[in-house]
């Protein structure tokens, strides 16, 4: 109520000024039908100005909003890697058969350029990720994303995942492949044929995973230099890396 009232005098003490100062204008200088055909080419040039004045606001206004969002989800996807991604980055590292070449097409450093995440964005679609379900520890696998679920269904209830269809498919490929190990009381005496459906399932998510977390890496080097010190210090896929600074 008070806002309209607020308004309301806004409009009041608008109207009154704008008649002053007509006032003012036929007081000194005179010319009643000048000062009418100034109000009707003003009035008619209105509407255009209404129309250009919407839509910049408006084209702003949705840019400061799409900003918004996008930073929001930076975070989701921050808190995911912290809680999830990161250690299954390093813990699906030992299912891919040519793990060496993946890890050193993704050796991030301190100066990479967007040319260089360009080209390890390139690699990632070029090169097939070659995942064995049989070398790698599955049962701490399943173990350890059963123990997630429930931090990643609650990802899903945030709107802002609307916006990300790519980080939408990462989370739904990861349930699956829990779902999937899950559904495996026991991996001792597995048929070649179901291993290799675990192999194709751990690969789907890893893939997913990997490009995520390449995005991701290249918004902290843009917005946040000192996390991305951090995630480079700590990348999952160097097992020589380390946080302590030498």
């Amino acid at each position: 109520m008070n806002a309209f009232l607020s308004a309301r005098r806004l409009v009041f003490l608008l109207l009154m000024t704008s008649l002053a100062l007509y006032g003012i204008d036929y007081f000194f200088f005179g010319g009643g039908e000048v000062i009418a055909a100034g109000f009707l080419g003003n009035l008619a040039f209105l509407p255009v100005y209404v129309l250009f004045v919407t839509l910049v606001i408006e084209k702003v206004l949705k840019e400061r909003e799409r900003h918004a969002i996008r930073q929001k989800l930076n975070m989701v996807i921050g808190v995911f890697f912290s809680e999830v991604g990161t250690a299954m980055l390093r813990d699906c590292l030992g299912f891919v058969r040519n793990a060496d070449e993946l890890a050193k097409s993704l050796g991030i450093s301190l100066l990479w350029t967007p040319d260089d995440f360009k080209k390890a964005t390139g690699h990632l679609a070029r090169h097939r990720i070659e995942v064995d379900s049989r070398k790698g520890d599955i049962v701490c696998l399943k173990r350890f994303l059963v123990e997630r679920r429930g931090f990643m269904l609650g990802l899903l209830e945030n709107p802002n995942l609307l916006e990300h269809d790519e980080f939408t498919d990462l989370l739904w490929a990861v349930f699956h492949l829990t779902e999937e190990l899950e559904a495996r009381h026991s991996f001792a005496g597995l048929s070649a044929a179901d291993l290799d459906h675990l192999s194709g399932d751990i690969k789907r998510a890893y893939s997913c995973l990997l490009r995520e977390w390449l995005a991701y890496i290249q918004h902290l080097k843009e917005d946040y230099p000192y996390l991305f010190s951090l995630a480079v210090r700590t990348n999952p896929l160097n097992p020589e890396a380390r946080a302590e600074i030498s």
